[in-house]
């Protein structure tokens, strides 16, 4: 160091807290740094340890000017080349002893079996290989500080910074470490000690007295104490692990830093279940409430279009009355014999109706009368579920036969009457009942209003019933739904040479059919976006959780961040831990939205689960992780290693 001065911003001032600070530390020295507090020794060991740097001067590294390195550069260097000890250990209490070692590894691109192999190497060196699955809280204070020792040797620690190291324990375990220390040192590491008591320092071969932010000695130690190795099962010369180039590590693909980060942030959510589960407690009610609320939309929309289909996609309808006004000309068997030898015709159905007084003995009831040639069941879909229909024979001598529908001979005979071979009265005309018939594919509970009608034979109802041969209506069945358009044009070029006028209308059934489907999915889409409102509001909570996650573990972070993590390291940890949660609680929200679903009933309508909402809700868990974790992971990467580290 050249010329070292360090300020802190304070209000609109600065406070200088290192003056000019000049020295030389050698390859394999043993220093100590001594002074009182406040004078500075803090700072200087953090900028020695590239956790800060200074704010004028120069400071070599290796021959390498590093005054000026970005903070992931400074991390890169940290991981490789110095090994911290700190007073109060700083182990992670979510992760066993074994793991606390792998930590600078980690963040090296060292490989996960050659990290595992080398931290249990160290843990079995100083005698703890029985203890590497054991947490720091089951781990006495010794133990805990032994294990912060293998921590820092795992990326070699050529350069190793003790803060303070014998500060929390009692004379024998802090003689003890004095004297791993010094094994350290005849390894060849070289070792910078921090230190206030001049007892500890005098252990140092070099001992440098900083005041008030400058180095008022610096000179051998007077009264140097050689300590014997320590015992245990300790080396005295750990072997050296084989470091990934910065080049290799720098070519590691993000995948890698992923998983290592969804690895870490499984460790932090298991520490706290119960926090973890009420942090992924609303993402579980929002998804859940996408994922039923779109299976009502799709069940809706399914039993909707399966009513409109019963009434035929195929079918074409053809009306009298002018595109403009509802009256015009009349239609009549005439031009049912134009259009009948159409191609792509499979049934040409001329009818009338109207409303009419239908009467078995005491019981009365009015419903629409249909006179319609005899193919109209073919043509209509409509499932004879009793007796037969009306003949080609039975119209040609305007037979008194009629067929009923479901709901009208329930509501004339009931449930417990044949009604086949039974008279009703017509108009005060008699009729035959020689059929029934209901929607192919209807409930055949008689609440379907197609089947509320009475169908007699076209001849029957022009000559007894309405004493005209207007027709209200032709039904043009068409082979395949995809030919419809082109009948439909077919049919009105054909009727406009034959009336010299176009007063008529034709009802394409499929138009009304995707009028309906667009109109279902505007309601799904509405659905779907009250239930993503409970989506947002868990994302939100998964964000405040987050939030106090970060101020919680701020040390955590700085030591992370001493053992070498880079910024993207830390945001890519917090960001995994995020999105985890909400895909843990997706999964759930799934599960819960699934039985929901099979439970639910709305009316005559049950929710439909399918791929779609789950691949949505699973799509929407990962988004709002992204999205609510990003700030304060975000956060969590920009603290400044020196103020993380120091936090309580």
């Amino acid at each position: 160091m050249e010329g070292v001065i360090k300020r802190y911003p304070v209000g609109d001032s600065e406070i200088e807290v290192l003056h000019g600070v000049s020295l030389r530390i050698e390859v394999g020295e043993f220093v100590a740094i001594i002074g009182p507090s406040g004078s500075g020794k803090t700072t200087l060991m953090n900028i020695l340890g590239l956790m800060d740097s200074p704010t004028e001067g120069r400071f070599e590294l290796n021959g390498r000017d590093v005054s000026r390195l970005k903070p992931d550069e400074r991390a890169e260097a940290r991981g490789r080349l110095f090994g911290f000890i700190f007073q109060r250990y700083n182990l992670l209490t979510t992760q066993t002893a074994v793991e606390n070692v792998e930590l600078p590894g980690s963040y090296i691109g060292m490989p996960a079996a050659k990290r595992r192999e080398r931290a249990l190497a160290l843990l079995q060196e100083i005698g703890l290989g029985h203890r590497v699955e054991n947490r720091p809280t089951q781990l006495s204070g010794g133990e805990q500080q032994r294990v912060a020792v293998s921590r820092a040797l795992m990326n070699g620690g050529g350069i190793i910074l003790a803060d303070e190291p014998t500060g929390a324990l009692d004379t024998v375990r802090g003689s003890e470490l004095m004297a791993r220390i010094h094994g350290l040192h005849r390894a060849g590491h070289t070792v910078i000690l921090i230190t206030h008591d001049p007892g500890i320092a005098a252990e140092a071969p070099r001992v440098i007295r900083i005041v008030d932010g400058k180095i008022i000695s610096d000179e051998p130690s007077d009264q140097r104490k050689v300590l014997p190795s320590p015992t245990g099962g300790e080396s005295e010369t750990p072997v050296q692990p084989v470091l990934p180039t910065p080049e290799k590590r720098r070519r590691l693909i993000l995948l890698a830093d992923l998983m290592e980060a969804l690895r870490m942030a499984n460790h932090a959510l298991r520490a706290n279940l119960f926090r973890t589960f009420l942090t992924m407690l609303g993402v579980i009610i929002g998804v859940a409430s996408v994922v039923t609320m779109l299976s009502i939309g799709e069940g809706s929309q399914q039993s909707m279009m399966r009513s409109m289909s019963r009434m035929g996609t195929n079918i074409l309808r053809i009306e009298p009355g002018a595109k403009t006004s509802l009256s015009g000309g009349n239609l009549t068997l005439q031009d049912v014999a134009a259009i009948s030898d159409l191609s792509h015709i499979l049934h040409v159905v001329p009818r009338v109706w109207s409303m009419q007084m239908l009467r078995y003995r005491d019981k009365t009831y009015s419903c629409s009368v249909v006179a319609a040639s005899p193919n109209y069941s073919e043509a209509e879909n409509r499932l004879i579920v009793r007796g037969g229909f009306f003949t080609e024979n039975d119209n040609a001598r305007c037979a008194p036969v009629v067929v009923l529908g479901m709901k009208a001979c329930l509501e004339l005979f009931g449930s417990s009457v044949d009604p086949i071979g039974k008279y009703i009265l017509l108009n005060n005309a008699p009729f035959m009942v020689v059929g029934v018939v209901t929607v192919r594919g209807g409930s055949g509970d008689g609440r379907d209003r197609e089947d509320d009608v009475a169908i007699i034979p076209l001849a029957t109802g022009e000559a007894r019933i309405f004493r005209s041969n207007r027709l209200s209506q032709i039904g043009v069945q068409v082979d395949e739904y995809k030919n419809v358009d082109l009948v439909q044009d077919e049919i009105r070029s054909r009727l406009n040479r034959l009336r010299q006028q176009e007063d008529f209308r034709i009802f394409n059934q499929a138009a009304m059919i995707e009028a309906t489907k667009h109109a279902q999915d505007t309601f799904r889409f509405l659905l779907g976006a009250v239930a993503s409102v409970s989506l947002v509001v868990g994302g939100i909570g998964v964000m405040n959780i987050m939030l106090v996650n970060v101020v919680e573990r701020t040390r955590e972070i700085g030591v992370r961040m001493a053992c070498g993590a880079r910024s993207r390291d830390i945001q890519l940890q917090f960001l995994a831990e995020a999105v985890l949660v909400c895909l843990l609680g997706g999964l759930l929200g799934v599960a819960l939205g699934a039985i929901l679903s099979c439970v639910i009933v709305v009316g005559d309508t049950k929710p439909v689960l399918t791929l779609g909402p789950i691949l949505l809700s699973f799509a929407a868990a990962f988004i709002t992780g992204v999205l609510f974790g990003f700030l304060p992971a975000r956060k969590a990467s920009k603290l400044d290693p020196v103020v993380a580290l120091s936090s309580e």
